[in-house]
């Protein structure tokens, strides 16, 4: 796991070592073990490293192949580079390291635009063809790992982290309306292309760009999911649904246990990282170590779900660590989880990652998650809703979003007051073909937008603010288009998730399975008070707040009043959402 940057221009410059450099300094936590720079006139590419696999410097990179005339930044992990090697070695490649980032380099020179297709993993990933003068960025099938571009006029910049280009300069950092109207209505999610800045996007999730030296630009989606079902699909009974992903489960997770360095699995106490504790103990792993954390009470919520971790660590024998977190320690924590956010996250768990894994990584290099399993599966509440209505696009916005647009125009300023873009957004998405049923449309949307710029980015920024590789098994392509054939009445069966924990049934204990639905608690953003409630009205009632102008005073009079009466369809403080994106803008200068 790593951080990758760089610089391309397109009107004769030479490109900026210095802004590179600043770039790739801005990333250190995702690369403390190495860094470099290679600068080729118009094109500098700058990386840093996290030694997971090949711990020798001949995986050092930025990667140059003399030979083949291509040079690479890549983070994230080929799980099949060692089958890949083998095929390419049949061609004539003969390689100097035993990583996976040569692989791609020769890759790329034996199948040029098919490589991504042949990859299985998570990847950021760009090239510099010498002889063409082209770059090539590409980024996995579902967005695990970020990349984030800024083009100007005659130049590219590109990075793992949004902060990382914002510290380079020369960006547009107006707020962009349609991205706060995502924001506000779509829980946060600002989907690809857009951030909620408007000189810097993200490259979509499946998606490989090519850009010529002189700007022109063309890129592809290599991979898609497809919700159709073959006359076989429609005959296999829940059985054999549960037998195959039992099947394709234990080998996206067997996938996920190579490495040079230790690896153990982020134990939240829920059925799906349950489940993976279970299959690296069928794989034959002892003695695995596992991590679960907890917070103080709130409002009469508990802050913790140990009692079910509790049973896991038990059952399979692994090495458990507790982390119980007092709120002073939280509210330690926060700005240190707020600067390592490329874009503002609204979502309470945070904090909980962010501290989960500074213990974590006291002990492994590389994790296991369970994300994913919900949007794969069908595990929210929202798609029974979905499946019910007339009005499948009116009931998941009642049941997702934060609030509907007329609200929304009633809480930002004139200047923000927009278009439903939100809405439109989500309407445009379930009228695309590949998925007939209004379930596989949500799903799809969840899986393909939500999912990325959500959980996925959460896990991905916290993890690495710590130089923690957290890799996701649940998210294994394979699995994700074997998920997408299962009838949607299998998925929906026992109140959501039921061909997975029909399976769960089977290798984990049945009081995790059957219990109410949990989630990472932190009650302290939740119910804001004290030493919270006043660091939140001390941001929205700033001078660079009232400057910027994105909330109506009235509307946060109102907040303040009585925060714990604003609370949103999934439950999340209204108020915590407007002082976070102030919080995060100011924590990044803009």
């Amino acid at each position: 796991m790593c951080g990758i940057c760089g610089e391309a221009t397109f009107d004769g410059r030479p490109a900026s070592v210095e802004a590179v450099a600043t770039m790739s300094g801005c990333m250190t936590p995702r690369g403390p073990d190495g860094d470099g720079v290679v600068s080729r006139g118009r094109v500098a590419f700058g990386h840093r490293r996290l030694k997971i696999i090949d711990l020798s410097e001949k995986a050092e990179q930025p990667m140059v192949d003399p030979a083949l005339g291509l040079t690479i930044v890549f983070n994230g992990c080929i799980y099949n580079h060692k089958e890949l090697r083998a095929e390419l070695e049949t061609k004539g490649y003969r390689f100097f390291s035993d990583g996976d980032t040569e692989v791609i380099v020769k890759g790329w020179a034996a199948w040029g635009t098919e490589l991504p297709k042949k990859l299985f993993g998570m990847f950021a990933i760009a090239i510099h063809e010498r002889d063409t003068g082209r770059v090539i960025l590409i980024r996995d099938r579902l967005g695990i790992k970020p990349l984030y571009v800024a083009e100007t006029a005659g130049r590219l910049r590109f990075c793992s982290t949004l902060p990382g280009l914002l510290a380079a300069g020369d960006v547009d950092t107006s707020i962009d309306p349609v991205s706060l109207n995502a924001y506000m209505s779509f829980h946060s999610v600002v989907p690809a292309p857009r951030t909620i800045l408007s000189g810097i996007r993200k490259l979509p999730p499946a998606t490989l760009r090519i850009y010529e030296p002189d700007g022109r630009t063309k890129e592809e989606v290599y991979w898609t999911v497809s919700y159709e079902r073959s006359s076989s699909d429609v005959a296999k009974t829940f059985e054999d649904w549960r037998a195959e992903v039992h099947d394709s489960l234990r080998t996206a997770v067997k996938r996920r246990m190579i490495a040079d360095v230790p690896v153990g699995v982020l134990l939240s106490g829920g059925v799906d990282s349950s489940v993976v504790v279970a299959l690296l103990a069928e794989l034959g792993h002892e003695h695995i170590e596992t991590f679960s954390i907890g917070f103080e009470s709130r409002g009469g919520e508990e802050g913790d779900e140990f009692k079910y971790s509790d049973i896991i660590a038990s059952k399979f024998g692994t090495e458990h660590h507790k982390i119980s977190i007092e709120e002073g320690r939280m509210l330690d924590a926060l700005p240190g989880a707020i600067q390592a956010m490329s874009e503002p996250m609204v979502s309470h768990d945070c904090v909980a990652f962010y501290l989960l894994s500074e213990e974590v990584r006291k002990y492994v290099t590389v994790v296991q998650s369970g994300q994913g399993a919900d949007e794969i599966f069908a595990g929210y509440h929202w798609y029974p809703k979905v499946a019910e209505s007339n009005d499948p696009v009116g009931a998941y916005a009642k049941a997702f979003f934060d609030r509907d647009h007329k609200t929304y125009l009633s809480h930002v300023t004139e200047a923000y007051a927009g278009a439903d873009d939100a809405r439109a957004f989500v309407e445009e998405n379930f009228a695309k073909p590949g998925a007939d049923d209004a379930v596989d449309k949500a799903l799809r949307l969840d899986s393909t937008v939500m999912l990325v710029d959500d959980p996925v980015k959460r896990v991905d920024n916290m993890t690495m603010a710590h130089s923690l590789e957290a890799r996701v098994p649940f998210l294994d392509h394979e699995l994700v288009e074997l998920a997408a054939r299962i009838p949607g009445e299998h998925k929906l069966a026992d109140n959501g998730k039921g061909v997975l924990k029909d399976l769960a049934r089977q290798i984990v204990p049945k009081e995790v399975v059957d219990r109410p639905k949990g989630y990472f608690p932190v009650p302290g953003l939740k119910y804001l008070e004290g030493k919270t409630l006043d660091m939140v009205r001390d941001a929205l009632g700033s001078q660079a707040a009232r400057e910027r102008g994105l909330f109506r005073p009235d509307y946060l009079e109102t907040l303040f009043a009585d925060p714990k009466a604003h609370i949103t369809p999934l439950k999340g403080s209204e108020l915590w959402q407007c002082a976070l994106l102030e919080v995060w803008l100011q924590t990044h200068g803009v």
